[in-house]
């Protein structure tokens, strides 16, 4: 729902100022996303979630955040995305104590399916909160992330593909025909595209650094993806000339229904997991822009979940200039 806030200004006058304004956008999270982890020393770290909530609360964010935990993804949302044996599979793997591995940079803790499946929910959730004008926004703070995740097979810290469960739910629950996922995570979303590399209606934009890990995304040549690969260290004018040039008036043409984002901040210039130079401002105007392309198309509506970032304060403040500028 949405509600008004009241705050009043009174700096001793008799007659105090009173300002009204609507929360329109959802924060949505869970305690279980909190207790996956991959060892000590491992960057997908819990105190991610931590970065994010605490910076919030410290920029006065958090008071005008509507929150809510998020639920588990069926099985039958999943199945959408992913191949029914590869679920199945790491249902049957999810250990009772100690870790099971699903690839070299990706395990599994006695906690890590419920997080998995509440990280997945979540954009389920956030897709129906904005779809129902509960929300207008809405920004999942979850882990483990999901992009690399491809229709059967677990990649680089991601389970299931969070935002594509949320596409999919789109189309299934929602009846959308055109569909917008950007990404602007360091890493090229290859679960993402993966996932929809031969379904015409999700348009796929993404920005990364290359050449780099997982090394896709440049080979794709297809009028509904549109990957823009960003040389070592390029800044924020580069990343933001390649958004203009490739990503805006594409989106534009497809005159997205609703817009999901891939939030990875790990292209910030203090995470030291790459070699980009973005800074909080350039996540900012990013965010602006989609939201341009939201408003025009989509009624407003957005959803963004978390991908990377592993810089704990550049995460926390890239993550809360993100959320600001999608309160506009």
């Amino acid at each position: 729902m949405s509600f008004q806030v009241a705050i009043i200004h009174s700096h001793g006058s008799e007659n105090p100022a009173k300002v009204i304004f609507k929360v329109t956008i959802a924060l949505i999270s869970h305690p279980d996303c909190a207790l996956h982890e991959m060892g000590e020393h491992h960057p997908e770290a819990p105190t991610r979630l931590d970065a994010i909530q605490n910076q919030l609360i410290a920029s006065g964010l958090d008071f005008v955040l509507l929150h809510h935990d998020a639920p588990r993804a069926s099985r039958a949302q999943l199945n959408r995305v992913h191949d029914s044996d590869y679920v199945r599979q790491v249902f049957t793997r999810a250990p009772a104590e100690g870790r099971a591995w699903l690839d070299p940079d990706t395990c599994m803790n006695p906690h890590s399916l419920s997080a998995a499946l509440h990280a997945a929910g979540a954009v389920v959730l956030g897709v129906d909160l904005v779809m129902s004008g509960q929300a207008g926004t809405a920004f999942c703070n979850v882990r483990p992330p999901g992009h690399h995740a491809e229709r059967d097979r677990a990649m680089g810290f991601c389970i299931f593909n969070n935002i594509a469960v949320g596409a999919a739910h789109a189309r299934a629950a929602h009846g959308l025909k055109r569909v917008a996922i950007v990404d602007f995570d360091v890493h090229h979303g290859n679960g993402t595209e993966n996932i929809f590399r031969e379904e015409a209606n999700v348009m796929f934009c993404s920005t990364f650094q290359h050449p780099f890990y997982p090394n896709t995304g440049v080979a794709t040549d297809s009028a509904h993806i549109v990957g823009v690969p960003l040389a070592a260290g390029a800044n924020g004018d580069a990343f933001r000339a390649a958004v203009a040039a490739h990503w805006l008036p594409k989106l534009d043409a497809f005159a997205p229904e609703l817009v999901l984002v891939s939030a990875g901040f790990d292209a910030h210039v203090e995470d030291d997991i790459a070699d980009l130079c973005l800074v909080e401002k350039d996540f900012a105007w990013v965010t602006t822009e989609i939201k341009k392309i939201a408003d025009r198309h989509a009624g407003g509506r957005i959803v963004s979940s978390l991908e990377g970032g592993y810089a704990l304060s550049a995460l926390g403040r890239s993550a809360a200039a993100h959320i600001n500028a999608l309160l506009g």
